[in-house]
C-alpha cells in the first residue's frame, strides 16, 4: 500500500510536491487554496486526523506563538487567549492518531510553556544561504540530517541596532500579509529532506510492523 502523508497548514504545496515525486500519497491541508493547485484540502485539518496517515508534517501558524507575536502580548494583553488557543492546536496535531508526527514552528512560546524542540535547524543546514532557526518536535522520528551546508548570508542591521538575516530583510518591507505568506513557506532543500530522509524511515517502520 502507498504510505501516506498528510501536511497541515501547507498552502504552498511545497512539502507535498517533495513526497509525492517520491512515491507518496500526499495531501496538504490549509484553511486558504492551495496555490499550485495540487491535492489539497481546503479546511480545518483536525477533520483529517482519523484518516488512517502514516505521517503529520504540521506548520501551525506561528502569529501568536513566535517571538515577536508574544513581544506585541505584553503591548495588547488580549491576545494572550489566541496564543493559548494556537498552544492547544499544536498540542491536538500532536496528539493525532497518527504513529509519525513532525511539528515546525520557530522559537517561541511553544519551547517554554509547551516542551523543549527535539531538534532545531537551519535553511542554511539545507543549501539555502538563508538563517532562520526553526524547531522541530518529532513524534516517532529521526533528527533531519543537514544535506547541503552553505553560508549563512548576509546580515543587515536595523534602526534600533539589532541584526536581520538579508533573508528576511527581503521582506520586512513588504505589506503585513504578504510578509506571513511568504515567512510560512518551507525552503525546498528543508522539504526534501523530509521527503527523502523522513520517508525512508517510515517505509522501512511500515516494511518491519
Amino acid at each position: 500500500m502507498t504510505p501516506r502523508v498528510l501536511v497541515a497548514c501547507e498552502f504552498s504545496g511545497t512539502v507535498r510536491r517533495a513526497f509525492t515525486e517520491r512515491g507518496w500519497d500526499a495531501l496538504s491541508c490549509d484553511l486558504e487554496p492551495a496555490e499550485d493547485g495540487g491535492a489539497h484540502y481546503r479546511g480545518d485539518v483536525r477533520d483529517l486526523l482519523s484518516g488512517g496517515w502514516d505521517l503529520l508534517i504540521a506548520h501551525p501558524p506561528c502569529t501568536y506563538l513566535a517571538g515577536m507575536g508574544i513581544w506585541w502580548n505584553a503591548k495588547r494583553p488580549e491576545r494572550w487567549p489566541l496564543t493559548h488557543a494556537a498552544q492547544a492546536f499544536v498540542e491536538e496535531l500532536w496528539a493525532a492518531p497518527i504513529p509519525h508526527v513532525a511539528i515546525e514552528n520557530p522559537i517561541g512560546y511553544l519551547n517554554k510553556h509547551w516542551r523543549e524542540p527535539t531538534q532545531v535547524i537551519n535553511p542554511w543546514q539545507f543549501g539555502h544561504e538563508a538563517h532562520k532557526p526553526t524547531c522541530l518536535w518529532l513524534r516517532g522520528l529521526p533528527l533531519l540530517q543537514p544535506t547541503q551546508m552553505v553560508g549563512r548570508g548576509r546580515f543587515y542591521t536595523k534602526a534600533n541596532g539589532t541584526r536581520m538575516s538579508a533573508w528576511s530583510h527581503t521582506i520586512s518591507g513588504t505589506k503585513k500579509a504578504a510578509r506571513a505568506r511568504h515567512a510560512s513557506r518551507t525552503f525546498p532543500g528543508i522539504a526534501n529532506a523530509m521527503a527523502t530522509q523522513w520517508g525512508s524511515f517510515v517505509r522501512e517502520q511500515r516494511r518491519a510492523a
